[in-house]
């Protein structure tokens, strides 16, 4: 009998809770709204997310908005009762703030055994370093990440893709809620989510512990396999101030490239004997490569199949056939807006959609409550006191 076959969201019907800000758990209920969950933003009503304009509407695609004082005990009400019919919560607060005001896991557990409570931290809601604050910089400093990013001889860089942010607070948070999201279905119970952006950075330091395994120790920034050690596999700058990746790692792809800058002599010094060796290799590089602009060697390579790239900017990125045809790039939805890129998931039976653009803070309040049995008098009651807005 031939499946079913429907364009249906894989997440249709599951709720979401995200008291989140900023990029962490914004950029995770991004993920989980663009797969059809219904994600509702909560902030309060204070300075709320106070995220730039041009983030919001980059992140919270897809989703509704509420705005409410979870210091008052009415809006700490409407949390619970939001929850009794919610699937997953997703809170990036200092361990302990959400019990205190009334809204913890355990508090929710008793209204909705089957709640998945995802709790986004930098160190955990256990350990020595629980309380302590940080950024994305930070994460990766304490975990060895930032010593291995760089080059050669230089300083530990950073990163204008927040790798603990995304890596750790978003995309972990999302495999771990689901997996819990999973077995709730099975089990009727949910769990405590507990992530912290440090612990998923050490646990994706895979290549250093690798190097550490063999050598006893990691290699400086810039000169283990993988950062630039080998010439075969590296960036190297055009005429022209651009620059060309080289990521011929197999043998197989070393050769064509050889080939391809006219310099078979190199092809058996794929993996260079010693260091000596691996400086003349590079330097003889640098110069092949640095005599022709980067659209030579564009078009040089252009179907040679030796894994070498253009290291392009950003805007010439969102132009590239390869993401269009993918129907990554999405224009915007209405005037004045930015590109949007598509969720990067494909799957059968399912269209990844902008349902809806990013809501204003606040901007589904009454919507909301009457979801969650506030009628109109009651609904008018709160915003009176200050509790929605």
């Amino acid at each position: 009998m031939p499946l079913l076959k429907t364009d249906s969201p894989p997440l249709a019907g599951i709720r979401v809770l995200d008291l989140t800000r900023l990029l962490p758990g914004p950029v995770c209920s991004m993920h989980l709204a663009d797969m059809g969950a219904d994600v509702i933003k909560i902030e309060d009503t204070g300075a709320g997310d106070y995220a730039a304009p041009a983030l919001r509407g980059l992140v919270h695609r897809n989703k509704r908005a509420l705005r409410l004082d979870l210091k008052k005990p009415e809006g700490v009400a409407v949390l619970h009762a939001l929850a009794r019919d919610a699937d997953v919560l997703i809170e990036s607060f200092r361990p302990g703030v959400t019990d205190r005001l009334g809204v913890g896991y355990e508090a929710l557990a008793r209204i909705n055994p089957k709640l998945v409570y995802c709790s986004i931290t930098g160190y955990g809601q256990t350990g020595p370093a629980r309380d302590e604050p940080g950024h994305d910089l930070n994460y990766c400093a304490v975990t060895g990440v930032t010593d291995q990013v760089g080059q050669r001889g230089g300083a530990p860089a950073l990163s204008n893709i927040p790798m603990a942010d995304l890596i750790g607070g978003s995309l972990t948070s999302a495999m771990g809620l689901l997996a819990a999201l999973f077995d709730a279905a099975r089990t009727g119970r949910g769990r405590h989510v507990d992530i912290a952006m440090a612990d998923s950075m050490l646990a994706h330091a895979v290549v250093p512990m690798v190097t550490l395994a063999v050598h006893g120790q990691t290699r400086p920034a810039g000169t283990d396999k993988l950062s630039g050690g080998l010439p075969c596999y590296a960036v190297y700058a055009t005429r022209d101030g651009r620059h060309l990746a080289v990521g011929a790692l197999e043998r197989k792809f070393w050769d064509r490239f050889c080939q391809v800058i006219g310099r078979t002599d190199l092809q058996a010094l794929h993996q260079p004997a010693d260091a000596a060796q691996n400086d003349a290799v590079r330097a003889e590089l640098i110069e092949i490569i640095g005599s022709q602009t980067m659209a030579h060697w564009q078009q040089k390579f252009d179907g040679t199949e030796c894994c070498v790239s253009p290291v392009l900017r950003l805007e010439e990125a969102l132009q590239e056939p390869r993401f269009r045809a993918r129907g990554l790039v999405i224009a915007p939805q209405e005037e004045g807006g930015a590109v949007q890129i598509a969720c990067p998931v494909k799957m059968t039976d399912y269209t990844f959609s902008v349902r809806r653009p990013a809501p204003l803070p606040g901007q589904h309040n009454r919507e909301i409550l009457a979801e969650a049995g506030y009628d109109a008098q009651a609904v008018a009651a709160l915003e009176a006191e200050g509790v929605v807005r």
